[in-house]
């Protein structure tokens, strides 16, 4: 352009500052280097000979030595520094080789920051450094560069060699403007061309000083060259892969395009639900009281939920998994009411009798009242059905305040109702232990785990072992849930099992709870639970006034002792429910009913008692003994029998017995046999007549080892023909030295002979303990004899007293 545009179309005042420097290789040549120059260091990056560039001043000296030349325009060194973090740098930190610079123009720019355009003039060796202060000087020595001969051809296809790679870069690189061809088409001198490039090339720090140290031309642009050529091979293996997957990015772009496109319509029909999600994540996140660990977690997962697309499967596994992070009661507790007055009325007052249970849990409440912290306790609770095992966890939660959640493990077999699934899998959730803490809206609540004596395992896992991490205090205050894959607190969580049998739980699941037993209601205890609890909520279920009629306690318990033989309340409650039913047919048909409804009125609305008071037998035969059983729903009374019959001493067991049992037939009959003359029989009868011991209700599996002075009782009975005496139950396990030995379930046993009308009950010696840990009330109206072998339970079960049609034996 001539001066004439030049001047038509920029002011007059108008400063230009050219990228591309005038200087030939003459006039560098002849440039003179002062011995003595100030030090500008230079962090990531290089000056060459000739090139113009902008640098950032950051520290005070830099700035001080630039005001200070800008007012003189004298030269300054210019040197790169090993290390960019040292802040002082000493004659080491910096390389030795570096450019003589001059100012072309100083920048105050909006941020404050000072901003100067400078450019190089000729390299120089720095010798030494004698000042520091207010800014570096150095004294430094002058290198030229070697150039080639005027007509050398190698040198002429080196340049010819740097000028199309790099115009290849500038095309190909999408960082570079296209304008820079221009500038690297115009340039003639080459030695420039070489340090234009070397300046303006992707090279770190270190390897444009290897370029600037190159004596000679020939030697820096063939350097040059090896760089330049990587940088064209990595763009070309850049743009091959790009080739590649060009395919996937157009059905990527058009999906993209589409989701926009349905983007749009959402936003025009009122917002988009995609980032509505997003957006209300985001919002219940601020408010978690979570772990820096999880925060962190949180926001990865979020990153990737939104590069995911929202019609990908794996999408709805990650909002479902966020959702799950946010509705977590993270570190959420509710306050423990520490009132151990108001705890004990409502567990009085949900529950009747289980004392145990209750003292149990207002231990626990002193001692949180006392020391502010503890960690809760792992309770079991194991009885037989209906004593209120379950609804117990009800009444400890509003005692303690907290809130309630129950899970029943009847029938669990996978593990991952537990654990949770991993949240690699489509419709992956959490376990049902988290789900339900999600559930309850707090860390701490009663964590009931019902029926925990039915968990089963299969292919899938076993869900018992996958309990001992829950149950154990000093694991599960980092609780890993497959789903959630981040620790999560359990420790303050009252864990609250029930079983009916502690036999099929694993033993290391027994050794983390603590085991509460909770034993069945005597008469007085079912009735009175009748009366304060299950008869109103039956009223109130079906509609009935309790001033239209009234049921009085004499009448409750004809109806428990009439219809009913259970430890617990539960089938009371359905004959009440019954009754209920019919009363209030009656009401609604507007029929007269009786304020007070009578024993004959029980037995017409209820029909035929099913069971009677008294269900032990008669003395009258020979042989027929009432023995003590425990089972799973309770204690039970049963009976052995034995008969004789001619023969040749053959041994008959029926009554669908176990092997255990079986065994203590067999050992009695031997017993006796070797005593025999201690009892006046002869020893000739044990070949002569056949034995048969039968225990009724033949459908019913028994077994073990506590009849076994009811089985001796019995034979011995049979061969004397004595009588045994009347309304006397037993209980023991024998030796065959005729010890008798403790055995267990013992409450229970003495419940079972309460209901049957037992009056004297034969036990061990060393189950005499048991019976001093069970309240007078359950013993009231029984006498216990305590024994330590066979012939005592003979002399006391025994009458001198035969049966009237006796055997001749």
């Amino acid at each position: 352009m001539d001066n004439r545009l030049f001047s038509e179309v920029f002011e007059s005042d108008t400063e230009f500052i050219p990228i591309i420097s005038e200087d030939d290789d003459q006039n560098v040549s002849s440039f003179e280097v002062p011995a003595n120059l100030p030090i500008l260091p230079l962090r990531n990056t290089v000056l060459f000979p000739g090139v113009i560039i902008p640098i950032s001043l950051g520290r005070d000296k830099s700035l001080k030595l630039i005001k200070e030349l800008q007012k003189s325009k004298g030269l300054f060194g210019t040197v790169a520094q090993r290390d960019i973090k040292v802040e002082e740098p000493g004659q080491d930190d910096l390389y030795q080789i570096g450019t003589v610079a001059k100012i072309i123009k100083v920048l105050e720019m909006p941020d404050n920051s000072t901003s100067v355009i400078i450019q190089g003039k000729k390299r120089f060796r720095l010798d030494s450094i004698t000042s520091t202060e207010p800014y570096h000087v150095a004294n430094v020595t002058g290198l030229d560069d070697i150039a080639p001969q005027e007509k050398d051809d190698h040198y002429n296809a080196i340049i010819s060699s740097i000028k199309d790679l790099s115009l290849r870069i500038i095309k190909a690189s999408s960082n570079i403007p296209p304008e820079a061809s221009f500038a690297v088409k115009n340039i003639e001198n080459s030695g420039f061309l070489i340090n234009f490039v070397s300046s303006n090339t992707e090279v770190n720090v270190e390897d444009k000083q290897k370029l600037l140290e190159s004596d000679t031309l020939i030697e820096r642009g063939m350097l040059l060259l090896e760089h330049l050529a990587k940088e064209v091979k990595m763009l070309e293996l850049k743009s091959d892969i790009q080739n590649k997957v060009k395919l996937d990015i157009d059905q990527q772009q058009r999906e993209y395009l589409l989701n926009q496109q349905i983007k749009t319509i959402q936003d025009e029909l009122g917002g988009n639900p995609v980032d509505q999600e997003v957006s209300d994540l985001k919002e219940k996140a601020k408010k978690k009281k979570w772990s820096k660990e999880v925060a962190e977690l949180f926001q990865k997962e979020l990153d990737k939920l939104q590069r995911l697309n929202p019609a990908a499967g794996e999408y709805s596994v990650q909002i479902n998994y966020l959702q799950t992070l946010t509705e977590l009661p993270w570190n959420v507790y509710t306050k423990d009411n520490y009132d151990l007055k108001r705890a004990e009325r409502i567990l009085d007052r949900g529950h009747y009798g289980l004392d145990k249970v209750k003292e149990r849990i207002l231990e626990h409440l002193a001692v949180l009242k006392l020391r502010g912290e503890l960690k809760s306790p792992i309770i079991c609770l194991y009885g037989p059905p209906g004593v209120g095992k379950t609804s117990l966890g009800k009444s400890v939660a509003e005692a303690l305040g907290r809130k309630y959640v129950r899970m029943s493990l009847g029938g669990l077999h996978d593990e991952a109702e537990i654990r949770g699934h991993r949240k690699t899998y489509i419709g992956a959730m959490p376990g049902r232990i988290i789900q339900s803490i999600k559930k309850a809206g707090a860390a701490n609540p009663v964590f009931i785990l019902d029926e925990i004596d039915k968990i089963s395992n299969s292919y899938h896992g076993d869900p018992a072992s996958a309990l001992l991490e829950v149950l154990d205090p000093e694991q599960n205050s980092t609780f890993h849930d497959n789903f959630l894959d981040v620790d999560f607190d359990l420790s303050n969580v009252m864990f609250v099992a029930t079983a009916n049998s502690l036999a099929p739980i694993a033993q290391p699941l027994l050794d983390r709870m603590e085991l509460i037993d909770v034993t069945g209601y005597i008469l007085e205890e079912k009735v009175e639970i009748a009366h304060r609890h299950l008869l109103p909520n039956q009223f109130e279920k079906h509609g009935i006034n309790k001033t239209i009629v009234s049921i009085s306690k004499k009448v409750l318990s004809f109806i428990v002792e009439s219809y009913t033989r259970e430890s617990g309340v539960r089938e009371l409650d359905k004959v009440l429910a019954k009754l209920c039913r019919k009363l209030a047919l009656k009401i609604a048909r507007e029929e007269i009913v009786n304020k007070t409804l009578s024993i004959n009125e029980a037995k017409e609305y209820l029909g035929v008692p099913r069971f009677s008071k008294d269900t032990w037998l008669e003395n009258n035969f020979a042989g027929v003994v009432t023995g003590l059983a425990w089972t799973s729903v309770g204690g039970e009374i049963l009976f052995v029998e034995s008969s004789l019959s001619k023969g040749k001493g053959k041994l008959t067991l029926t009554g669908n017995l176990g092997d255990v049992m079986k065994e203590s037939a067999v050992l009695a009959l031997e017993y006796l046999r070797a005593n025999a003359t201690k009892l006046g029989i002869r020893d000739e009868a044990f070949d002569e007549w056949n034995v048969h011991v039968h225990v009724p209700e033949g459908a019913i599996p028994k077994d073990g080892p506590s009849a076994g002075v009811t089985m001796i009782t019995s034979l011995a009975s049979s061969f004397t023909q004595r009588k045994v005496k009347s309304r006397l139950a037993m209980t023991g396990e024998i030796t065959l030295r005729g010890k008798v030995l403790p055995v267990g379930g013992i409450k229970e046993k003495i419940l079972a002979a309460k209901r049957a009308g037992i009056t004297h009950i034969i036990l061990s010696k060393e189950n005499q303990k048991d019976i001093e840990e069970i309240k007078p009330l359950y013993l009231e109206g029984v006498e216990f004899k305590f024994v330590a072998d066979v012939w005592e339970v003979l002399d006391m079960a025994l009458l001198k007293e035969k049966v009237k049609t006796p055997l001749s034996i």
